[in-house]
């Protein structure tokens, strides 16, 4: 049978790449980038699929952007954090040992969407090395970003023939639920229909195009 990419919640990974505090001014549209992230990671919530966060070196470039993991109220405002397995690496691929051991523990995970920071270095290394192990990979055009857009734009080809999906974000929320009888539906709609109304730079930019 041909692969063609479709998302399950019961084999999917959320991979949360390195969105920390000292790269959040740094980085092309990085406040898009924190707000995919989020968008995200409440729908991997909501839809019961597992998120897996890394953090490059904390000493040097702190922890992800408290942002990231929001929860917002009904006005908008933060009525607590999400608790996501987060692990601290030096490696730029978010495949160490550590991470791959907690992966495995969570059953049969063969698809991986991939969010976060660089595009060019630990995004692009993570999804290369999911690739050579057989997995499948979603790289969410609008939740990857580097400081250059040109690193962005190459990092995004070079993933996309090494054999992994473009995809965006709200198309991978609504592949992940599949039908609108998904009991969850009305919820994580809401989510996305709020989620629409925030500034998104990339959005933006292909309207320019």
């Amino acid at each position: 049978l041909r692969t063609v990419g479709k998302l399950s919640p019961s084999t999917t990974c959320l991979m949360l790449c390195d969105i920390q505090d000292r790269f959040r001014s740094l980085i092309h549209e990085g406040e898009s980038i924190v707000s995919q992230a989020n968008f995200l990671c409440r729908v991997g919530k909501e839809l019961d699929v597992p998120i897996v966060a890394t953090e490059q070196y904390v000493k040097a470039f702190g922890h992800t952007c408290s942002d990231v993991l929001n929860i917002p109220g009904d006005d908008g405002k933060s009525v607590g954090q999400m608790t996501v397995p987060t692990f601290e690496k030096k490696l730029f691929s978010m495949c160490t040992p550590e991470v791959m051991s907690h992966i495995s523990s969570l059953g049969s995970r063969t698809s991986f969407v991939l969010f976060g920071i660089e595009a060019h270095v630990c995004v692009q290394q993570t999804a290369l090395d999911l690739l050579s192990q057989g997995f499948e990979v979603h790289v969410v055009v609008d939740g990857v970003s580097s400081m250059s857009p040109l690193d962005r734009e190459i990092a995004l080809s070079r993933m996309e023939k090494s054999g992994a999906y473009l995809t965006t974000a709200q198309s991978a929320a609504f592949m992940l639920m599949q039908t609108a009888e998904h009991p969850n539906f009305k919820t994580v709609s809401k989510m996305i229909g709020a989620h629409a109304k925030n500034a998104n730079g990339f959005h933006e930019l292909a309207r320019k195009q």
